[in-house]
């Protein structure tokens, strides 16, 4: 049996702000341990003795996902990509039609990015269970079994037993009240829904559609356009924005008597709030989990996270802190569901702060915007060796580099010249020009811009190396 591990990439970056933005979901973040969770998802994956993996995930994260894969050497067999989100069922239907010309026959094990998972051994166990179940033309899901009452999950009940701790779904539950979670936890019947799945490409596709046939025709259509570039896939926005949006559990699930669920015992968590963090993290002798340079006195069951200085606290309990360059967030830790509230209202006012970080990852780098006022803004730019920007200019601003460290190839107009640290150059407004590190070390230019406007779309390309139009 050839199992096919499909990653799923998306979110929306709204629990866990400030860390986690509309283009730097928690799957980029390093918030379990030093790897980001999707870099351990992929590393978990791969004990598992599974074929390489396949991700999906939104055009915008395409270079989040191919550099963090790329920066451990992590094996897969492609990216696709999504021009729009659509939930879980259609890239799940995506992937299979891939999966389909990858192997013959094909078994899917479908899962999140972001999850965090402690025993990988009875991650292991349980995948080798559903695929007993998926030889006998089963869909799987994998339901972990409860630890507390918890109201933040959907729940699966449990039937008849057809193999050793692998049952038949009985009922999906949606999110319950305590109360009711009680008598969940109380019953033994009752799983979390941890939204991983498994089953054959080609079952699941007779599935969708016989009880989804608008997803299936939508994305059968949107696959016959895959465009290939390197290591991506990519959609076609206009075939693929026609696909209604629905998760797997509607879309199919709910609907087929052949779906089966797993016991899973392995130390899951979705990481869905700052609290399940504090849950999972490594406590001191009073309850607390600090992340950074924290300094504390009196304080008890509290969460700090300081991302670039110092954070200290002083006779406070049951807190969540978290501290980044362009954000602080102060929170009972009871009422850290309540986050997304907070992030709809930066949406609803527009500011940069939902969207990404002051720190930005390119695919040559990343730049810091470190200040901005009336007519002009700093950055310190950083260029992985080997790396150029693209070949650009821009109409409304004019920009001066200042070498920090490394060497620079510029080209500027019709010139090309290098710089060393110390030295620096003029780009006038509207001179095509471009950035490049020629050396094995990183390269850190401080760029000031100066003009009327700064905006991302002020960038006419001429050419580019990771095909940005």
């Amino acid at each position: 049996m050839s199992i096919i591990p499909v990653i799923l990439c998306g979110g929306s970056g709204t629990r866990l702000w400030p860390l986690s933005r509309q283009l730097v979901p928690k799957q980029f973040l390093s918030v379990a341990g030093d790897n980001t969770l999707l870099q351990d998802t992929v590393i978990r994956l791969a004990g598992l003795d599974l074929a390489a993996p396949m991700l999906v995930c939104h055009e915008d994260h395409r270079f989040s996902v191919a550099g963090q894969l790329s920066i451990l050497d992590l094996d897969h067999q492609g990216i696709i990509l999504e021009p729009v989100g659509r939930n879980t069922a259609p890239a799940a239907a995506i992937a299979a039609l891939e999966a389909m010309t990858l192997a013959e026959d094909p078994v899917l094990l479908v899962l999140p990015a972001d999850h965090v998972v402690s025993d990988p051994v009875a991650l292991g166990q349980a995948v080798a269970k559903a695929a007993e179940g998926v030889k006998k033309g089963h869909l799987a899901l994998f339901g972990v079994t409860p630890s507390a009452p918890e109201t933040g999950y959907g729940y699966i009940r449990r039937g008849a037993e057809l193999l050793t701790d692998l049952y038949r779904v009985d009922e999906f539950v949606e999110k319950p009240d305590h109360d009711t979670a009680c008598q969940y936890l109380a019953d033994g019947d009752y799983l979390w829904n941890s939204g991983m799945f498994m089953f054959s490409a080609k079952d699941y596709l007779e599935a969708l559609q016989a009880y989804s046939k608008s997803i299936y025709d939508s994305c059968h259509e949107a696959y016959q356009s895959l465009v290939r570039e390197q290591e991506f896939a990519r959609l076609s926005e206009e075939a693929f924005s026609r696909c209604p949006s629905n998760s797997i559990d509607y879309a199919v699930m709910e609907h087929t008597a052949a779906a089966v669920v797993v016991s899973l015992n392995a130390g899951w968590n979705d990481v869905g709030s700052w609290s399940s963090l504090w849950a999972i993290g490594d406590k001191d002798e009073h309850g607390n989990v600090l992340r950074g340079d924290v300094l504390i006195e009196d304080t008890r069951n509290t969460y700090v996270h300081a991302e670039h200085r110092l954070v200290s606290t002083l006779g406070v309990d049951d807190l969540v802190i978290v501290d980044t360059p362009d954000a602080l967030l102060v929170s009972a830790r009871e009422n850290v569901e309540r986050v997304k509230q907070v992030v709809a209202r930066l949406k609803e006012k527009d500011r940069p702060q939902y969207v990404t970080h002051r720190k930005v990852s390119r695919p040559w780098g990343s730049y810091d915007a470190l200040e901005n006022g009336p007519g002009f803004q700093v950055k310190r730019l950083t260029v992985s060796p080997g790396a150029r920007l693209s070949l650009q200019k821009h109409r409304h601003r004019s920009e001066h580099w200042v070498v920090v460290s490394g060497t620079a190839r510029v080209t500027c107009g019709d010139q090309e010249f290098t710089l060393q640290p110390e030295e620096s150059t003029f780009i006038p407004a509207g001179t095509i020009h471009r950035l490049e590190n020629p050396g094995s070390e990183m390269l850190e230019v401080i760029e000031v811009q100066t003009g009327s406007y700064f905006g991302e779309d002020d960038i006419e390309r001429f050419d580019d190396d990771f095909d940005r139009s």
